[in-house]
């Protein structure tokens, strides 16, 4: 895709004079956003409205209502309060999560089925500690993601531009993060579940339950196995945030038939 002059223009001047650097309390660092608050929440809200007219929704108000109650209670103890989460349930039977920016939360109806309340509340945990980091943002701002984002919010962008924007980014983020990234968000998503009283040991639980799911499976375009690292290693990091000994099949990393 080319891009036009006005747009390239506005992106240097973007780049030059619209970082602002602060201090995230979950990562503990000091980090450069150049996206701020009010534009991850806009842009998360394009692509929540381009997401439900790709997936279909749950019919069932009650599951909806016990996923947005889980979803709630978490994200109030989080570290990252200053935005309003949203909580959707996607009626599609792969066990599979995932957050868009700005708070827009979505899991399949193949997950809560299969998970209790702590373990939901675990994976909700998990998707609002990748919000908490802004992990979709510094992923897009990496790289040419970053110059597709403005062209969501560009007045010159043709229609054509702005589909493959949306393809882009709701790719990258299908495509999962770094191992490092779903390290913190399973041990954040462990913590806000604890704070918000429900048993941590859910997240435990939850991936032992994936690692029986898809054992034996093929590999799915948006499962949560694809996209994840080991489910070893993530056990082996949720147990040391919690403070539990470390037995030794922790340590032994047996390759799932379900990666790719």
């Amino acid at each position: 895709m080319i891009l036009d002059k006005k747009i390239i223009l506005f992106l240097f001047i973007f780049l030059l004079f619209g970082c602002a650097t602060e201090y995230n309390i979950a990562t503990q660092r000091e980090e450069m956003y150049f996206y701020s608050t009010d534009k991850e929440v806009r842009l998360g809200e394009a692509l929540s409205k381009e997401v439900s007219s790709r997936f279909k929704l749950v019919d069932d108000p009650l599951i909806q209502e016990r996923v947005k109650r889980i979803g709630e209670k978490v994200a109030s103890v989080c570290d990252r309060k200053e935005i309003k989460y949203n909580f959707f349930v996607l009626d599609e039977k792969e066990v599979n999560a995932f957050a868009l920016p700005g708070g827009f939360i979505y899991v399949n109806k193949g997950l809560v089925d299969k998970a209790d309340d702590d373990e939901l509340a675990a994976v909700l945990g998990h998707e609002i500690g990748h919000t908490v980091c802004r992990h979709s943002i510094k992923k897009l701002q990496a790289g040419w993601g970053y110059s597709l984002l403005m062209v969501l919010f560009s007045q010159t962008a043709k229609d054509v531009d702005i589909v493959k924007a949306f393809d882009y980014v709701l790719n990258e983020i299908f495509l999962g993060y770094s191992r490092q990234d779903e390290f913190m968000a399973d041990k954040l998503g462990t913590r806000y579940a604890k704070l918000a009283g429900f048993n941590p040991k859910g997240m435990v639980s939850f991936l032992e339950k994936l690692q029986k799911i898809y054992h034996n499976k093929e590999p799915q375009p948006l499962s949560y196995a694809r996209t994840h690292p080991y489910i070893p290693d993530r056990i082996r990091v949720v147990k040391q945030e919690m403070g539990q000994p470390i037995e030794f099949k922790d340590y032994i990393n047996i390759e799932e038939k379900a990666r790719p």
